[in-house]
């Protein structure tokens, strides 16, 4: 069961840290230039967003693939011999 998804460079990782840590990289505001959806527009907060963003799926797969790109979480770990 621990092998389900070896290939998700997100296995492992919280919702609630993948928001957080890009909130701190770009902010609301640039959250909200890359992804346009009302939760990081209008009165934004880490607890409406991480409601929104676990009932719609969609919204959740924008994050995450943002994170990945972001933080270019496919290379980490390679080349660190």
């Amino acid at each position: 069961m621990s092998n389900e998804q070896p290939n998700n460079p997100l296995h492992g990782v919280k919702l609630t840290e993948v928001l957080m840590r890009l909130h701190q990289h770009y902010g609301w505001d640039g959250l909200a230039e890359r992804i346009n959806i009302n939760c990081f527009k209008s009165d934004p907060s880490i607890k409406s967003s991480l409601k929104f963003l676990r009932k719609t799926e969609w919204a959740r797969e924008k994050l995450e693939t943002l994170y990945v790109a972001t933080f270019d979480i496919n290379s980490v770990g390679s080349g660190t011999r």
